[in-house]
Protein backbone atom coordinates (compact mmCIF):
# COMPACT_ATOMS: atom_id res chain seq x y z
CA UNK A 1 0.00 0.00 0.00
CA UNK A 2 1.23 3.32 -0.78
CA UNK A 3 1.60 6.01 2.10
CA UNK A 4 1.94 9.82 1.86
CA UNK A 5 4.65 10.31 4.34
CA UNK A 6 4.48 13.80 6.67
CA UNK A 7 6.04 16.96 5.08
CA UNK A 8 5.88 19.34 8.02
CA UNK A 9 6.50 17.11 11.02
CA UNK A 10 9.40 18.70 12.95
CA UNK A 11 8.25 22.40 11.67
CA UNK A 12 4.41 23.07 12.17
CA UNK A 13 4.20 20.52 15.11
CA UNK A 14 6.94 18.04 16.99
CA UNK A 15 8.11 15.32 14.46
CA UNK A 16 9.05 13.19 18.15
CA UNK A 17 5.67 11.04 18.59
CA UNK A 18 5.82 10.96 22.43
CA UNK A 19 6.12 14.65 22.25
CA UNK A 20 3.64 15.49 19.65
CA UNK A 21 0.87 13.55 21.68
CA UNK A 22 1.76 15.59 24.67
CA UNK A 23 1.38 18.82 23.06
CA UNK A 24 -1.61 17.77 21.44
CA UNK A 25 -3.47 16.85 24.38
CA UNK A 26 -1.99 19.87 26.46
CA UNK A 27 -3.62 22.12 24.15
CA UNK A 28 -7.28 19.93 24.66
CA UNK A 29 -6.89 19.75 28.11
CA UNK A 30 -6.12 23.58 28.34
CA UNK A 31 -9.73 23.96 27.05
CA UNK A 32 -11.86 23.41 29.81
CA UNK A 33 -15.35 23.87 28.29
CA UNK A 34 -17.21 22.27 25.43
CA UNK A 35 -20.66 22.53 24.27
CA UNK A 36 -23.36 20.13 24.15
CA UNK A 37 -23.75 19.75 21.14
CA UNK A 38 -22.33 17.88 18.39
CA UNK A 39 -20.72 19.09 15.44
CA UNK A 40 -21.16 18.44 11.91
CA UNK A 41 -18.39 20.78 10.55
CA UNK A 42 -15.42 22.72 11.91
CA UNK A 43 -13.65 25.40 11.04
CA UNK A 44 -10.21 25.11 12.24
CA UNK A 45 -6.66 27.23 11.68
CA UNK A 46 -3.77 25.59 10.06
CA UNK A 47 -0.62 26.74 11.16
CA UNK A 48 1.98 25.82 13.57
CA UNK A 49 0.89 24.72 16.78
CA UNK A 50 2.91 27.33 19.14
CA UNK A 51 1.29 30.00 16.45
CA UNK A 52 -2.84 28.05 16.16
CA UNK A 53 -3.08 24.96 18.49
CA UNK A 54 -4.89 26.47 21.34
CA UNK A 55 -7.68 27.56 18.60
CA UNK A 56 -7.65 24.46 16.81
CA UNK A 57 -7.90 22.52 20.25
CA UNK A 58 -11.16 24.29 21.06
CA UNK A 59 -12.62 23.37 18.22
CA UNK A 60 -11.49 19.32 18.14
CA UNK A 61 -12.01 19.43 21.93
CA UNK A 62 -15.83 19.36 20.93
CA UNK A 63 -15.61 15.94 19.18
CA UNK A 64 -14.61 14.66 22.42
CA UNK A 65 -18.41 14.84 23.25
CA UNK A 66 -18.55 11.63 21.39
CA UNK A 67 -15.78 9.82 19.56
CA UNK A 68 -16.84 7.16 18.00
CA UNK A 69 -19.80 8.85 16.27
CA UNK A 70 -17.48 10.38 13.69
CA UNK A 71 -16.22 7.53 11.36
CA UNK A 72 -15.49 9.51 8.47
CA UNK A 73 -13.20 12.95 7.88
CA UNK A 74 -13.71 14.84 4.34
CA UNK A 75 -10.78 17.57 5.08
CA UNK A 76 -10.70 20.18 2.77
CA UNK A 77 -8.04 22.82 2.77
CA UNK A 78 -6.08 25.54 0.24
CA UNK A 79 -3.63 25.13 -1.89
CA UNK A 80 -0.16 26.75 -0.78
CA UNK A 81 2.78 24.94 -2.79
CA UNK A 82 1.15 23.75 -6.05
CA UNK A 83 -1.23 25.36 -8.25
CA UNK A 84 -4.31 23.42 -8.43
CA UNK A 85 -7.17 24.33 -11.19
CA UNK A 86 -10.56 23.11 -9.19
CA UNK A 87 -9.56 20.29 -6.46
CA UNK A 88 -7.33 17.63 -6.27
CA UNK A 89 -7.29 14.12 -4.27
CA UNK A 90 -4.45 11.91 -4.14
CA UNK A 91 -3.96 8.45 -5.39
CA UNK A 92 -2.35 6.72 -1.89
CA UNK A 93 -3.70 4.57 0.23
CA UNK A 94 -2.72 6.34 3.42
CA UNK A 95 -1.54 9.34 4.88
CA UNK A 96 0.71 8.75 7.65
CA UNK A 97 1.92 11.46 11.07
CA UNK A 98 4.18 11.04 13.56
CA UNK A 99 1.24 8.96 15.59
CA UNK A 100 0.48 6.60 12.96
CA UNK A 101 -1.22 5.98 9.88
CA UNK A 102 -4.37 7.12 8.96
CA UNK A 103 -6.68 5.10 6.12
CA UNK A 104 -7.93 6.78 3.18
CA UNK A 105 -11.66 6.39 2.36
CA UNK A 106 -11.63 5.15 -1.01
CA UNK A 107 -15.06 4.65 -1.44
CA UNK A 108 -15.61 8.33 -0.47
CA UNK A 109 -12.70 9.62 -2.63
CA UNK A 110 -14.40 7.96 -5.77
CA UNK A 111 -17.49 9.53 -5.29
CA UNK A 112 -16.26 12.90 -5.64
CA UNK A 113 -13.13 12.27 -7.79
CA UNK A 114 -16.23 11.71 -10.45
CA UNK A 115 -17.17 15.54 -10.34
CA UNK A 116 -15.98 17.66 -13.26
CA UNK A 117 -14.13 19.63 -10.63
CA UNK A 118 -11.52 17.09 -9.08
CA UNK A 119 -8.40 15.65 -9.93
CA UNK A 120 -6.33 13.19 -8.56
CA UNK A 121 -3.06 15.07 -7.90
CA UNK A 122 -0.38 13.75 -5.70
CA UNK A 123 2.03 16.44 -6.11
CA UNK A 124 -0.80 18.70 -4.07
CA UNK A 125 -0.93 16.41 -1.49
CA UNK A 126 3.23 15.54 -0.87
CA UNK A 127 4.07 19.05 0.82
CA UNK A 128 0.60 20.73 1.61
CA UNK A 129 -0.06 21.78 5.30
CA UNK A 130 -3.06 22.86 5.63
CA UNK A 131 -4.29 19.19 5.57
CA UNK A 132 -1.48 17.83 7.24
CA UNK A 133 -2.09 19.62 11.24
CA UNK A 134 -5.69 19.00 11.19
CA UNK A 135 -4.74 15.25 11.28
CA UNK A 136 -2.68 14.57 14.86
CA UNK A 137 -5.64 16.05 16.51
CA UNK A 138 -8.20 14.17 14.58
CA UNK A 139 -6.17 10.94 15.77
CA UNK A 140 -6.50 11.92 18.98
CA UNK A 141 -9.76 13.06 19.56
CA UNK A 142 -10.93 9.98 17.35
CA UNK A 143 -11.43 6.49 17.60
CA UNK A 144 -11.52 5.13 14.63
CA UNK A 145 -12.16 6.99 10.92
CA UNK A 146 -10.98 7.25 7.31
CA UNK A 147 -9.93 10.49 5.57
CA UNK A 148 -11.13 12.01 2.66
CA UNK A 149 -8.33 14.81 1.63
CA UNK A 150 -9.14 17.27 -0.72
CA UNK A 151 -6.65 20.31 -1.56
CA UNK A 152 -8.84 23.30 -3.16
CA UNK A 153 -7.14 25.85 -5.57
CA UNK A 154 -8.86 27.59 -8.30
CA UNK A 155 -12.46 26.34 -7.13
CA UNK A 156 -15.72 28.26 -7.21
CA UNK A 157 -18.35 27.72 -4.53
CA UNK A 158 -20.44 26.00 -6.30
CA UNK A 159 -17.94 23.31 -7.09
CA UNK A 160 -16.94 22.84 -4.17
CA UNK A 161 -20.17 22.60 -2.73
CA UNK A 162 -20.63 19.74 -5.00
CA UNK A 163 -17.60 17.81 -3.72
CA UNK A 164 -19.28 18.87 0.51
CA UNK A 165 -23.35 17.86 -1.04
CA UNK A 166 -21.92 14.48 -2.48
CA UNK A 167 -20.54 12.81 0.99
CA UNK A 168 -22.18 15.23 3.57
CA UNK A 169 -25.32 14.24 5.54
CA UNK A 170 -24.29 10.48 5.36
CA UNK A 171 -23.91 8.67 8.73
CA UNK A 172 -20.46 8.80 11.08
CA UNK A 173 -19.45 12.14 8.54
CA UNK A 174 -17.82 14.99 9.91
CA UNK A 175 -16.85 17.89 7.57
CA UNK A 176 -13.07 19.93 8.66
CA UNK A 177 -12.45 22.92 6.61
CA UNK A 178 -8.73 24.11 7.38
CA UNK A 179 -8.28 28.12 7.27
CA UNK A 180 -6.17 30.65 8.88
CA UNK A 181 -7.68 34.59 8.40
CA UNK A 182 -5.82 37.38 7.51
CA UNK A 183 -2.00 37.41 6.86
CA UNK A 184 1.04 40.22 7.80
CA UNK A 185 -0.89 42.89 8.95
CA UNK A 186 -0.03 45.25 11.76
CA UNK A 187 -1.97 43.36 14.73
CA UNK A 188 -5.10 46.13 15.28
CA UNK A 189 -5.92 46.12 11.77
CA UNK A 190 -5.76 42.50 11.50
CA UNK A 191 -8.24 42.02 14.83
CA UNK A 192 -10.40 44.57 12.66
CA UNK A 193 -10.39 42.76 9.54
CA UNK A 194 -10.31 39.18 11.27
CA UNK A 195 -13.61 40.29 13.11
CA UNK A 196 -15.95 41.31 9.69
CA UNK A 197 -14.73 37.96 8.71
CA UNK A 198 -15.96 36.21 11.30
CA UNK A 199 -19.27 37.62 10.96
CA UNK A 200 -19.61 36.79 7.22
CA UNK A 201 -18.80 33.40 8.69
CA UNK A 202 -21.52 33.41 10.58
CA UNK A 203 -23.66 34.84 8.34
CA UNK A 204 -22.77 32.06 5.99
CA UNK A 205 -21.74 34.30 2.79
CA UNK A 206 -20.38 32.54 -0.03
CA UNK A 207 -17.80 35.76 -0.68
CA UNK A 208 -15.21 35.51 1.00
CA UNK A 209 -11.69 36.68 -0.84
CA UNK A 210 -8.42 35.12 0.13
CA UNK A 211 -6.74 38.27 1.95
CA UNK A 212 -9.78 37.50 3.99
CA UNK A 213 -9.04 34.20 4.72
CA UNK A 214 -6.61 31.73 2.77
CA UNK A 215 -8.88 29.43 2.84
CA UNK A 216 -11.97 31.48 1.12
CA UNK A 217 -12.69 28.62 -1.17
CA UNK A 218 -13.10 25.83 0.79
CA UNK A 219 -15.09 28.01 3.70
CA UNK A 220 -17.85 29.89 0.52
CA UNK A 221 -18.11 25.64 -0.70
CA UNK A 222 -19.16 25.05 2.71
CA UNK A 223 -21.64 27.50 3.25
CA UNK A 224 -22.75 27.52 -0.59
CA UNK A 225 -23.79 23.75 0.09
CA UNK A 226 -27.56 22.15 0.05
CA UNK A 227 -26.25 20.45 3.54
CA UNK A 228 -25.06 23.11 6.15
CA UNK A 229 -28.81 25.01 5.04
CA UNK A 230 -30.15 23.32 7.66
CA UNK A 231 -27.24 24.35 10.28
CA UNK A 232 -26.01 26.82 12.67
CA UNK A 233 -22.78 28.40 12.84
CA UNK A 234 -21.03 28.84 16.04
CA UNK A 235 -17.67 30.72 16.74
CA UNK A 236 -15.76 29.30 19.28
CA UNK A 237 -12.22 31.92 19.18
CA UNK A 238 -10.74 34.36 17.03
CA UNK A 239 -7.24 35.21 17.87
CA UNK A 240 -3.98 35.81 15.92
CA UNK A 241 -0.43 35.00 16.24
CA UNK A 242 0.25 38.33 18.20
CA UNK A 243 -2.29 36.56 20.68
CA UNK A 244 -0.15 33.44 21.11
CA UNK A 245 3.24 33.53 19.67
CA UNK A 246 4.24 35.79 17.73
CA UNK A 247 5.13 39.76 17.35
CA UNK A 248 2.33 42.44 16.63
CA UNK A 249 3.90 44.23 13.46
CA UNK A 250 3.35 41.30 11.13
CA UNK A 251 0.38 38.79 12.04
CA UNK A 252 -1.56 35.78 10.76
CA UNK A 253 -5.25 35.73 12.13
CA UNK A 254 -7.07 32.43 13.43
CA UNK A 255 -10.50 31.42 14.18
CA UNK A 256 -12.55 28.16 15.50
CA UNK A 257 -16.02 27.76 14.26
CA UNK A 258 -18.58 24.59 14.36
CA UNK A 259 -21.68 24.24 12.41
CA UNK A 260 -24.34 21.92 14.43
Amino acid sequence: MSTRAAAVAGYFYDAAPGRLKHDVNHFLNAETAACEVFPEALIVPHAGYVYSGSTAACAYRQLLIDPDQVKRVLLLGPAHRVYVKGMAIPSVDRFATPLGEIALDKEGLSRIGALPAVQVIDEAHREEHSLEVQLPFLQTVLNDFTLIPVVVGGADAAQVAAVIDALAGSEHLLVVVSSDLSHFLGYEEARRIDADTCDLILNKATTLRGEQACGAAAINGLMASAWSRKLQVSLLRACNSGDTAGERSRVVGYAAFFLH
